[in-house]
């Protein structure tokens, strides 16, 4: 039998940090099974919908795009800058672009 005395103490585990859930993508499909079944359409009549709305929302006239409830698109210019190669550190010139900007609505935001 041993002494319980000498019995050398368990250290005190640290709980695990709890791993980041992998966060789930929803892909257009899915969203136009969903919209169909809401609506009672076809599932490809829900893709139909949703590729047609893609569509409209392409801003090829540069106009703001508003989403009640989601926010707007928006078109923007890039100025011209400097930046770095970043293998060799040499200063490379940056043209300028446009770039699509989102702007999320407060009640999406306050959902989140």
């Amino acid at each position: 039998m041993t002494d319980m005395a000498t019995a050398t103490p368990t250290a005190t585990a640290k709980p695990a940090a709890p791993k980041p859930t992998a966060r789930k993508t929803i892909s257009t499909k899915q969203l136009a099974h969903a919209l169909a079944k809401k609506h009672k359409f076809t599932k490809k009549q829900g893709q139909e919908i949703l590729k047609d709305l893609a569509g409209l929302i392409t801003m090829k006239k540069r106009e703001r795009v508003k989403i009640a409830g989601l926010g707007s698109l928006q078109v923007r210019n890039r100025a011209a800058r400097m930046g770095r190669n970043p293998a060799t550190g040499e200063p490379i010139q940056i043209k300028a672009s446009k770039k699509v900007a989102f702007r999320v609505t407060k009640e999406l935001k306050m959902a989140i």
